[in-house]
């Protein structure tokens, strides 16, 4: 009796701790969370060896931010000396670099200013650039002067701002709808309040587990782990506990001590929610064996979240449902032996003996066009514009550096302060500049030089030219190692398609010029953003056929067969096509993207595929056990009837966490809330209601090949059938019948 009290009790204290100590370490986040996107490049990309090599230029390591100002008509002799002071002020902003702050730029039409900020990436780079746009506001007029932040330091602050809501809004949304959700299903005040608090504290454990890792720097955190991390402990470790729940029910209608029924339950729930959680483990470590480093951290930092959500629901849950046994499902207790028994599967009059009766009768009919609908939806995917968007597109709604952008590309070339970047060896400087001034898209180039004062001289095909007037001797290159640095000024905005081309076709010409010993090497915003977009059609291209090879070898050791396995697959294959080809429709015509990024499918798929074969994991594990009593035909409409009000549920509370990642304007998270929202719910009511097991019941025993349920006959229920009964109920609290084992049907 006492270990009775004693382990429950030592595991709530354990994960209250884990809970109050990963509480305190949410103020952590912001310190260890990085979202500079060049961060995020494999080692070996070509523009992470140009960023490495032109930090040897710069006596800081610096992110540009861009101030344009612009008057229709032409700016004002006051407008020009508002902006002189404005350089001034500039220069005194805690987080400038020392001279970084150029003097202001005319545009050819004289209607506007550009000015040059050097912020140093080690001082808060919000913060700096709030100043800097401060200090522009105070500046701008209302009767005509424009004036916005823009480039790298721009972008990088109107992201930082999209995600402030990561840590208060986002949680509170998810939360909030979880725990409607719970109420209506379960109709009990205790019970939502008991599960929320299991997945909020495999949440806290999860992020105490990832701010340490991360101030060891074992891994790196950016915005978009960090809200896919919430929302992923949440769902998960809520619909392992809704599992749990259904069996712990089913366990006090057959078990008068709350001791019994909790390992009643435990039997039948860890084989499904380990099996489940091992299969979106793999699927996400998988992601390990991406060159794109945002997309590899994730693996781990998700993993780590669903390690503590299989663990709160084997350990914390069971403790806080053991200590309020019957009393957690209030006003609608289960009651001991509550439950007369029947034979019928079908005699309920619920939905779930509803639709076991319609696959009953048509078996055929109902995967056949379950599965014509499903095709239909998949064919939108072929409109689906996955090749990359603009950094402008990044964060939805205002965008300062996004409209400063726009007005910049106006009067002055797109690329003008976003320059690419060109290392090559003193040697080759003037091929270097005759392939540059060659090729178009380029509107100018400079080398960097300690002769200027703004760090640069201008470059012609004549060779360096003299800032002085005629007969001012010209000035020298900066050579670090032997290497120089040109910087390329180009016609179109540097996150744009063309300027992507444009570094393609300078990258290919400037291939017959380097060699093993002198490499030329060509970086710069751009130049990190195309090779961000290569490596993610690679990581997508690669990852995904390996999540299905080993989330099915899963599945076969689970399920001991073959058949089964490739059939789950197969449907849940489906329903992320379908699902893709819907979110493309909408994304396309009612939401107006202009596009998604290649690791938007990628990430799409590993969500969909791990947690869709989740459902159909608590769905067939069930029906094996039923198939092992009663054959495979009846085996197949217990276990949708008496699984079917827990995953509904289980998929409504994921589809709800996921669609909270919309709360925050972050393009990649939008869609990836839409995609998996909408596909959970499309796995849930369509692929785990309908489609698998009609196909199961018209394939039969077949589908247990090679195992013992292949061998035996569906009318030939096993000894242990006969000589067990039990009672369940469904997960929506509603009155069971039960008949010979396990048995559902609502009663009249």
């Amino acid at each position: 009796m006492w270990l009775r009290v004693l382990i429950p009790s030592v595991l709530i204290l354990v994960w209250f701790a884990a809970f109050g100590a990963g509480g305190a370490s949410f103020g952590s986040l912001s310190d260890v969370v990085e979202n500079e996107q060049s961060q995020f490049l494999p080692a070996d990309a070509e523009s992470t060896k140009a960023q490495e090599a032109q930090a040897e230029f710069r006596s800081s390591d610096v992110i540009p931010a861009i101030v344009v100002y612009a008057r229709d008509g032409g700016l004002t002799d006051a407008d020009t000396a508002a902006i002189d002071d404005d350089v001034a002020a500039f220069q005194e902003i805690d987080g400038v670099v020392g001279d970084g702050v150029s003097p202001a730029v005319t545009s050819e039409d004289g209607d506007a200013a550009e000015v040059f900020v050097q912020v140093d990436s080690s001082a808060e780079i919000d913060e700096v650039v709030g100043a800097i746009r401060d200090q522009v506001a105070a500046t701008a007029d209302a009767e005509g002067l424009e004036a916005a932040v823009t480039g790298p330091a721009g972008f990088t602050t109107d992201l930082t701002g999209a995600f402030a809501g990561i840590d208060g809004l986002l949680l509170l949304v998810a939360f909030a709808a979880v725990f409607v959700i719970l109420v209506i299903v379960y109709r009990s005040p205790l019970l939502p309040v008991i599960v929320l608090g299991t997945s909020l504290t495999a949440l806290c454990a999860s992020v105490l587990t990832v701010v340490g890792l991360a101030q060891a720097d074992i891994l790196v955190l950016n915005g978009q782990t960090q809200g896919i991390l919430f929302i992923l402990v949440i769902g998960a470790a809520t619909d392992y506990s809704l599992l749990y729940i259904a069996r712990y029910r089913e366990a006090l209608h057959t078990h008068e001590r709350k001791w019994d029924a909790t390992w009643s339950a435990l039997r039948g729930a860890w084989e499904p929610i380990v099996a489940s959680g091992g299969t979106v483990i793999a699927g996400l470590l998988l992601l390990l064996l991406s060159e794109l480093v945002s997309n590899k951290i994730l693996g781990p930092v998700s993993a780590i979240g669903i390690v503590f959500a299989v663990l709160s629901a084997l350990t914390l849950l069971p403790a806080l449902m053991l200590w309020a046994g019957r009393a957690a499902f209030w006003p609608v207790r289960p009651k001991f032996s509550a439950h007369v028994e029947t034979d019928d599967v079908m005699a309920g009059r619920g939905a779930w003996p509803k639709v076991a009766r319609l696959i009953a009768r048509r078996p055929r009919v109902t995967w056949l066009l379950s599965t014509l609908l499903l095709a239909v939806m998949a064919v939108g995917m072929t409109q689906l514009k996955a090749d990359g968007v603009p950094s402008s597109e990044f964060v939805l709604g205002e965008s300062q550096a996004r409209d400063g952008q726009a007005l910049l590309s106006e009067h002055f070339p797109g690329g003008s302060g976003t320059p690419a970047v060109v290392i090559a060896s003193e040697a080759q400087l003037q091929d270097v500049v005759d392939v540059l001034l060659s090729t178009d898209g380029v509107e100018s180039v400079t080398v960097a030089s300690e002769d200027s004062p703004s760090g640069s001289l201008p470059v012609t095909e004549d060779g360096i030219q003299p800032l002085g007037p005629p007969g001012t001797p010209a000035g020298e290159p900066t050579v670090i190692d032997g290497s120089i640095r040109l910087d390329a000024t180009l016609a179109y905005a540097s996150d744009s398609e063309d300027a992507e081309a444009v570094v393609s076709e300078l990258r290919g010409e400037l291939g017959s010029i380097s060699t093993a010993e002198d490499p030329v090497l060509v970086g710069g915003t751009t130049a990190v953003a195309l090779d961000t977009k290569d490596a993610s059609i690679r990581d997508r291209n690669l990852i995904i056929p390996l999540v299905l090879v080993v989330i099915l070898l899963i599945l076969m050791v689970l399920l001991r067969a073959i058949v089964a396995p490739l059939l789950l697959i197969a449907t849940v294959v489906l329903s992320f096509a379908a699902a893709l080809g819907v979110s493309a429709l909408v994304f396309n015509g009612i939401l107006g993207f202009s596009g998604a990024d290649p690791v938007v499918p990628l990430f799409g798929f590993v969500f969909l595929v791990a947690l869709g074969v989740d459902y159909n994991i608590f769905l067939m594990t069930r029906v094996r056990e039923e198939s092992a009593r009663h054959g495979t035909r009846e085996g197949v409409l217990r276990g949708l009837v008496v699984t079917g009000g827990v995953i509904t549920s289980a998929g409504l509370v994921l589809a709800a966490t996921f669609a909270a990642l919309g709360v925050l304007p972050i393009l990649f998270l939008a869609q990836i809330s839409f995609i998996v929202a909408f596909g959970v719910l499309l796995d849930t009511f369509v692929v785990r209601s309908l489609l698998v097991p009609a196909l199961a019941y018209d394939l039969g025993r077949v589908i247990w090949w090679p195992s013992k349920l292949w061998r035996r006959r569906d009318d030939e229920p096993s000894s242990t059938a006969r000589s067990t009964t039990a009672a369940t109920s469904d997960a929506s609290g509603g009155d069971v019948l039960v008949g010979e084992p396990h048995v559902p049907a609502h009663r009249g």
